[in-house]
């Protein structure tokens, strides 16, 4: 049996889901596109191919084998994107909640049964229906977690709004220990460069106490002054739009001093190796070109 165990983003990682690019089907329609970004390259005709995303994704399960890291792969499903395993669940301490995400994306989780198959049951959590939440708008952060989410009366008309209220308040219940602090995200069907799609297309925690953020993914002012104040200025990267969109908040990391990079993030890469971080590089500019990068694409089971 897996002992399910993450109380944060950067303890020393032992097990991982790493989704596949195999399979993966033909470039959406417009119709079927779920973000602004997929949209834009789908319209420019510069969809990334299958065979690219394949060889992106080895070099991180490369990395992976580096560090021994457990890595656990999706069954594939023909024809069917199942790059993204942080959408479908998430691990907050010893607890895989089962992410209620598009309807379309059901699939996605059953796929994952050989994993689900060595967790005991009762550590598994189905949310209720009106609880809608993806796992890369969620972060623990040893006594917090901090939850992206879009609480406007307009939440329906956003296919970028992921995860609402109703999933902030039900994980608040599940972790009563924990202090479960919400941040408003700022969305867009149309732009990427003004949609946040996840709370990590926008901020994460790195090492021990830095993070990488971006100002203008959050709503309210007084949030993003929060995580500055909680980190301290010194000891936050912050990313310009043009990184945002091209998701340098969405790094991995495999330990407290390793992190997973995209190897065109120089500036990002050269403030991380001077603040004495270990950086793996690999291709993931294709991947990218569908609104999500490193976390997005990982699922952690196990942290020390």
């Amino acid at each position: 049996m897996l002992q399910l165990n993450i109380k944060n983003e950067t303890s020393r990682l032992r097990a991982v889901v790493l989704g596949t690019a195999k399979s993966n089907g033909p470039a959406p329609s417009v119709e079927d596109c779920y973000d602004p970004k997929s949209l834009l390259h789908v319209l420019e005709g510069t969809y990334p191919k299958e065979e690219d995303m394949i060889l992106e994704m080895e070099a991180v399960a490369k990395v992976f084998e580096k560090y021994n890291v457990t890595v656990f792969r999706p069954n594939i499903l023909q024809n069917y994107n199942q790059i993204f395993s942080r959408d479908i669940a998430f691990v907050i301490d010893d607890k895989l909640i089962k992410a209620n995400i598009l309807p379309d994306r059901e699939k996605e989780y059953q796929a994952i049964e050989p994993v689900l198959n060595q967790i005991d049951k009762v550590n598994i959590i189905n949310l209720p229906k009106e609880c809608h939440v993806e796992g890369g708008d969620v972060m623990p952060w040893n006594e917090y977690i901090f939850i992206g989410t879009y609480s406007g009366d307009d939440y329906a008309t956003y296919i970028t709004a992921r995860t609402n209220m109703a999933a902030v308040s039900k994980l608040q219940e599940l972790f009563p220990n924990k202090i479960v602090k919400p941040f408003e995200l700022r969305k867009s069907n149309t732009d990427a460069k003004e949609n946040a799609l996840h709370l990590d297309c926008c901020f994460q925690p790195i090492g021990k106490n830095k993070a990488i953020l971006h100002r203008n993914g959050f709503l309210i002012e007084s949030e993003y002054n929060w995580l500055l104040n909680y980190f301290g200025e010194e000891n936050v990267f912050e990313i310009s739009k043009e990184e945002m969109y091209n998701m340098n908040s969405n790094v991995f990391s495999i330990s407290e001093n390793v992190i997973i990079s995209e190897k065109n993030f120089t500036r990002l890469n050269n403030w991380l190796r001077n603040n004495n971080f270990i950086v793996e590089e690999v291709p993931y500019a294709e991947i990218a070109k569908q609104e999500g990068l490193l976390r997005c694409s990982t699922l952690p089971l196990i942290r020390d």
